[in-house]
This record gives structure tokens, sequence and C-alpha cells, in this order.
């Protein structure tokens, strides 16, 4: 999906494997060589843990970043957009409701959010320069000052 996004808008898509904060350096180091223009964070626990460092190395190389959870933007990422949190830890209340209630997990359909947030750090834009476009601000869900 991101692939073909890349490729629609004529951007060239880096893929930096990490598996683990000790890749930290070497992944930032490679980005900073290719000459990246921004960083997009896949959803991962070791991410979630490291959020903050990743965020501080994002500011510290000029990095504009794009994450997929609110609290990852107000942890010091650019952006977050992702599906609403609230939805999600709903969908998953209905599941375990249904469950102790004695259906099969395997006869439960498969439930995806519908709704998602934008969520923008200001003082992030700020530290890297950058001057967010008022009608994105505007769709957001939230903005961090």
């Amino acid at each position: 999906m991101v692939r073909g996004a890349a490729q629609s808008l004529g951007l060239r898509l880096q893929i930096v494997p990490v598996r683990g904060s000790i890749d930290y350096g070497q992944a930032f180091a490679a980005m900073v060589q290719e000459n990246a223009g921004a960083l997009i964070i896949a959803g991962s626990p070791t991410f979630i843990q490291d959020r903050r460092d990743i965020a501080a190395l994002t500011t510290k190389h000029r990095l504009p970043s794009a994450w997929p959870l609110r609290d990852d933007a107000e942890a010091g990422g650019l952006i977050a957009y992702g599906a609403s949190q609230s939805e999600t830890i709903k969908l998953a209340d209905g599941y375990v409701d249904k469950i102790l209630k004695g259906a099969r997990p395997g006869d439960l359909p498969i439930e995806q959010p519908t709704k998602f947030a934008l969520v923008i750090n200001l003082k992030t834009a700020r530290a890297l320069g950058l001057t967010i476009p008022q009608a994105l601000l505007l769709r957001a869900d939230e903005v961090i000052q």
C-alpha cells in the first residue's frame, strides 16, 4: 500500500529494517546517507516502547515522521494517523464480551475500525522548521501545541 502510494507520487521508498533499539543508529545513518525526506514508522511493540527515543532521533536528524498512534505524536512524532484507539478498544471489548458469554472466537466476524484519527504535533513541526498548512490543521482531530 505504501509502496504503491510512493510510486504514484513519484517518490522513492527506502525500507530500513530494524530489530530493536540497537539498530536505530545504523538506521538513521542509512536514512541520512540516502537523503531521506521523511520517515513512516510502522506499528510495532518495539517502536511503541522506544517512541520517545525514535522521535528524538527524527528531530535530531530533521526528518518529519508519520506514526500510527496518537500517543506517538504526543511523544514527539510530527503526525499520527491511524485507527481511533478508543474505537479499537470498543471493538476488542465487544469480542471479549461475546467470548465470555460462550461464543467461539472462530465463529466471530472480523471487524475493522471505521474511525481514524489525525493528530499533529506543532511543537515538533516548529523544531523541524516546518509550517503545517492551515487546511491540514483544520482536518486534524487533535493539534498538540
